[in-house]
């Protein structure tokens, strides 16, 4: 064994490999429809993705969920087939047919071999446009939320993410109740809510087609244009969502957990919509601060105090103002060191550039992984979906290395001087009351109140 004196110094990282992403081309299909193709030929695989603003944030008040359980319930049965054959027919082709929605927009999407992909879309297309919402799936999907609301209720991190977004958020807004509903909305939608809301939302207009694979632009365009000639219309209009920050100041809430052997900790506030002209800056800034494993956070909380198994940060983007929320889970008896350390750490990457060490290290890990991230054609169909979500430019993924190469420390401290307040921190800790209330009110944050373990 080589002496750890004598032994060789560590090489350095390497110059990051030249990486282009996949050539797009736009085009329109008519009626509002818009085409993303991407040609790649590396594997025999063919990915689409149909994108629409349907949504969570369309979600009426007291419909919260529906969006939601609607995109789910659509490949449960369409006009053709009923759920079991739908997904049989899926299966002979070797792919499944997925729907879904998160905050900003819903889809539809399958990854399959390109001989397959004609038939693939055609089953899609069914499911976009003709779903059937059968009563007995509906119920069942149903069930299966208001079962993940029961579980939520009795996991701590759970009920810290949903009374932290409850906190943050003015009341009223939509962004302040779960994605995927409460008990109280989720009870009350039926198949027909989801054919209404079906109907209002999933419409030719305005959606986006995204088709990356081994396949020919005029290929892809013939292909969309059989499959969904029969899809018609525009959807309501979007109303946006309330996305002001609570205007309630500085506070800690408990949420008691009587006995609990650890305190889930939340401390954030509302940030900043996705668009934002310093999103480079603070998503070097949250690197850094609690984005990475050797991040200020977990190197603080984790390494060097032993309070964790891992403490984190980070941004959720959206179309609006999302959140930023630092956390962690430490032993009951630490909760007062645990908090005091992450409060300092929130503090300290306002209060000074950061290391060049600590930039160089970011900027090498997010430009290096970078094209990690898009190696599949279900990965860059994703990520076009964000592009089309968010109004991204058409270079916005061609250039994204060189932009997070050209971060400063200056400008990281700028912004995070400029987006984390923290007079406005909302401070969640979902742990037993009885215990981590006395301390909470001598650390003086802010006023301190209780609630059950319930969400809210």
């Amino acid at each position: 064994m080589i002496p750890l004196e004598t032994a060789p110094a560590r090489p350095g990282p390497g110059q990051p490999r030249p990486w282009a992403f996949p050539h797009v081309e736009m085009r329109g299909l008519g009626d509002g429809l818009t085409l993303l193709a991407a040609p790649v030929h590396t594997l025999p695989l063919v990915s689409v993705l149909v994108v629409t603003a349907a949504g969570a944030d369309t979600d009426a008040p007291g419909a919260e969920g529906l969006a939601a359980l609607a995109a789910r319930a659509m490949v449960e049965g369409t006009g053709q087939h009923d759920g079991a054959s739908f997904a049989l027919a899926a299966e002979q082709l070797g792919t499944a047919i997925d729907a879904g929605a998160d905050w900003d927009g819903a889809y539809a999407s399958f990854t399959a071999l390109a001989p397959k992909a004609e038939a693939a879309m055609a089953l899609l297309a069914e499911a976009v446009v003709a779903p059937a919402f059968p009563s007995r799936e509906v119920e069942r999907l149903k069930g299966e939320r208001l079962a993940d609301i029961a579980q939520t209720e009795k996991e701590p991190r759970g009920l810290a993410e949903e009374h932290f977004a409850a906190a943050a958020y003015r009341g009223g807004s939509r962004f302040a109740r779960p994605l995927g509903g409460t008990r109280a909305s989720v009870g009350t939608f039926d198949a027909a809510a989801c054919r209404a809301q079906h109907a209002a939302r999933w419409r030719r207009a305005g959606s986006t087609v995204i088709v990356v694979g081994n396949m020919t632009v005029d290929g892809a365009a013939a292909m969309v244009e059989r499959a969904l000639a029969g899809w018609r219309g525009a959807p309501a209009p979007r109303v946006p969502v309330d996305d002001a920050r609570t205007t309630a100041g500085r506070r800690v809430l408990v949420v008691d957990r009587p006995g609990a052997t650890q305190s889930e900790l939340r401390v954030g506030h509302v940030a900043v919509p996705r668009t934002h002209p310093d999103y480079f800056p603070l998503v070097l800034g949250n690197a850094i601060l609690g984005g990475l494993f050797n991040s200020r956070l977990n190197m603080n909380l984790r390494e060097r105090n032993g309070f964790t198994y891992g403490a984190g940060s980070g941004f959720d983007w959206r179309r609006q103002a999302g959140p930023f929320v630092a956390s962690a889970a430490v032993e009951t008896a630490v909760t007062e060191p645990a908090l005091r350390e992450m409060l300092a750490e929130l503090e300290a990457i306002r209060a000074a550039p950061v290391a060049p060490s600590e930039l160089d290290l970011a900027r090498q890990y997010l430009d290096g992984v970078f094209p990690l991230r898009y190696e599949t054609t279900g990965a860059i169909a994703d990520a076009l979906a964000a592009r089309v979500t968010f109004g991204l430019p058409e270079d916005w993924f061609a250039t994204y290395r060189e932009r997070v190469r050209a971060v400063t420390g200056e400008q990281v401290q700028a912004a995070m001087q400029a987006h984390l307040d923290p007079t406005a921190w909302q401070v969640v800790v979902v742990g037993d009351a009885a215990t981590v209330v006395p301390v909470l009110e001598r650390m003086a944050i802010g006023p301190v109140s209780v609630v059950p373990e319930q969400l809210p």
